[in-house]
């Protein structure tokens, strides 16, 4: 059965469209524009309890996990996190999660149905869990499907510490445990300010009650995508495709680390970054909305007659109007005037000049230059 959160019951929740992509939790509470100015301006809470995760304990969890994702994880310390992924044997993205060391347990939470291609020799795709049960071997470690345990709620916007209800660090990913089980993580997006409190799921409504009883107001989905949008944050399988490396979309540093090796796809991650360029970059695009149509996930982005690339999540943002991220080819520069859709909802389109990337220094490049002269 479809995940239904049971906060889907309270007067004003509106779901999401059928076929939507965060289905299953509220996509609004009747008024998407001020609960996204409450969010820039005060604070709301977001139910994000689709979201799936996994506990890794055991005594080598660390080493173990440090083998298997693209982050450096082996000295992670206690009530600290961050992001990672799981990419392909060339280096595509398969899927982001993000992590929580706390009380000797690794928490990673994921958007939901997360698929992972097979390290097995048939091949195919199977679960995140079922892929890193695969890459265990005789490593010390135990991963169990929390998802029935724990549930996530985003708490976004400036005044987010005055209804925590807990001590919590300020830098990125900085985690404490909650006093009736579960966490709180710190997070650097959509927001600036922002949190996670991944709670019991059996209290999710009280939680939910009591983070508005302490004056944040419920918002949905609809919220958090149009601030992720407009930070420049991509969700997976919305704004990635089979292609993605992590380059393109920003999460180099942030879910892929660049130095370490011995994880799969590390090769590409490593040349890309000592002496290549990604062919592709995450645009943020500003769309005509005087049409009052808006392509769809998927479509094609075109300058001129020529496709360069393809739309991902479309928001109306309370401010920059209809906007989207797309996958554009690094030719395409800052400010280009784009058609983005297909068939009866084609739109102009324009790059936000500062989503364009800048250069970056390419060490194996420069090195590769001085040795000529």
């Amino acid at each position: 059965m479809p995940y239904s959160s049971p906060l889907l019951e309270i007067p004003r929740a509106v779901a999401a469209p059928e076929g939507h992509p965060e289905a299953g939790v509220p996509w609004h509470w009747g008024d998407p524009f001020a609960e996204q100015r409450t969010a820039a301006r005060g604070v709301v809470v977001i139910d994000r309890s689709h979201r799936e995760i996994l506990a890794v304990t055991g005594e080598e969890r660390l080493s173990w996990l440090h083998l298997v994702i693209s982050q450096h994880v082996t000295e992670l310390a206690a009530n600290t996190g961050t992001e990672a992924l799981v990419l392909d044997s060339q280096g595509h993205v398969d899927t982001h999660f993000v992590l929580a060391h706390t009380g000797e347990t690794v928490y990673l939470d994921s958007d939901p149905g997360p698929l992972v291609t097979s390290a097995l020799p048939k091949g195919g795709k199977q679960t995140l869990r079922e892929y890193l049960e695969a890459m265990k071997f005789w490593s010390k470690v135990e991963i169990r499907d929390a998802t029935e345990e724990l549930a996530v709620l985003s708490v976004l916007g400036p005044e987010t510490d005055s209804v925590l209800g807990v001590e919590l660090g300020t830098e990125p990913y900085s985690v404490a445990a909650l006093p009736e089980g579960g966490f709180a993580r710190r997070m650097p997006w959509p927001t600036r300010a922002g949190a996670d409190l991944v709670v019991p799921r059996a209290q999710l409504t009280q939680w939910w009650q009591r983070l508005t009883d302490a004056g944040a107001r419920p918002a949905g989905s609809w919220t958090f995508d149009a601030l992720r949008v407009e930070s420049r944050h991509p969700r997976l399988g919305v704004d990635t495709d089979e292609r993605t490396i992590p380059h393109e979309v920003g999460w180099i540093g942030s879910a892929a680390h660049v130095a370490k090796g011995c994880y799969r796809g590390q090769e590409t991650v490593s040349k890309v970054h000592n002496v290549g360029r990604p062919p592709r970059y995450l645009a943020l695009l500003h769309l005509d909305g005087s049409p009052e149509i808006t392509p769809e996930t998927g479509d094609p982005v075109k300058l001129g007659e020529r496709v360069v690339g393809r739309i991902g999540t479309v928001a109306q943002h309370h401010e920059l109007g209809p906007i989207a991220l797309a996958l554009v080819k690094r030719s395409v520069p800052g400010g280009a005037e784009l058609l983005a859709g297909d068939e009866d909802r084609v739109v102009q389109a324009t790059v936000d000049p500062d989503s364009v990337p800048g250069e970056h220094a390419a060490p194996g490049r420069e090195a590769a230059q001085r040795l000529r002269g």
